[in-house]
């Protein structure tokens, strides 16, 4: 049974963090080794420009195939991205010239489907949306340790307010972190919407005045404060 060439021109890479392997055919003098500066990636493709390659099927590698591809689409070759599972070589020793081999052989063959890429726009939102998603990662450990270091303190303000970082708790910490020690005074900063008394209040801002602790409170309270700026910054 024979197998049609569906891809006459088509290149393989085998994609590395430190370099990259690329075969435009199955001879050994056929596959060439590049660096990954952005000078290796320009001589990579003009290489395959040379060799009148028109498509190329690299392995969706970590992020490291990123630049590569842009530059490839600059120009003007064709990019598959594929998975790794689907460009395995069951048989012989693993090797990255063996390995561009073998995906230069499925691409040519027609074997290998591309993986889905989003347009350039989709690709900055959705870069942006995730850096916010680890903003918010941050401000969620923060809130945490801050709540922990102030039960090291004594301060039970998780127990009379329903979150610590709202109107109530952040106007609180900010005050402890200032130098307030007094309860009673602590307590007068109480929202109107918060529940509990000013008396319930200060009795659960009783500080041990551990100045660890506080210290800690302190730089996560900065730490807080700042992925929140950050987090505006995103959105605009």
């Amino acid at each position: 049974m024979k197998l049609e060439i569906v891809n006459p021109n088509a290149a393989g890479i085998d994609v590395g963090s430190r370099s990259h392997f690329v075969s435009i055919g199955q001879n050994l003098e056929e596959v060439k080794e590049f660096g990954v500066y952005d000078e290796d990636l320009k001589k990579l493709s003009a290489w395959l420009v040379e060799n009148n390659i028109d498509t190329v099927a690299l392995e969706s590698t970590g992020d490291y195939w990123q630049n590569l591809h842009g530059q490839l689409l600059e120009d003007g070759i064709e990019v598959v991205l594929v998975n790794g599972k689907f460009t395995k070589n069951i048989k012989g020793k693993k090797t990255d010239v063996l390995d561009c081999m073998w995906i230069q052989k499925l691409h040519t063959l027609g074997l290998l489907r591309g993986s889905f890429l989003p347009d350039l726009q989709t690709e900055h939102l959705r870069t942006l949306v995730r850096h916010r998603g680890n903003l918010i990662d941050t401000t969620s450990k923060a809130s945490k340790r801050m709540a922990q270091n102030m039960r090291l303190m004594n301060l039970r303000l998780d127990v009379v307010v329903k979150d610590i970082v709202g109107l109530t708790g952040l106007r609180i910490i900010n005050a402890i972190c200032n130098g307030q020690t007094s309860g009673e005074e602590l307590a007068k900063l109480r929202h109107g919407n918060c529940k509990k008394s000013e008396e319930e209040i200060a009795k659960a801002l009783q500080s041990n005045n551990r100045q660890d602790y506080l210290f800690v409170l302190k730089q996560e309270l900065q730490k807080y404060q700042d992925a929140q700026r950050l987090i505006l910054e995103c959105d605009m």
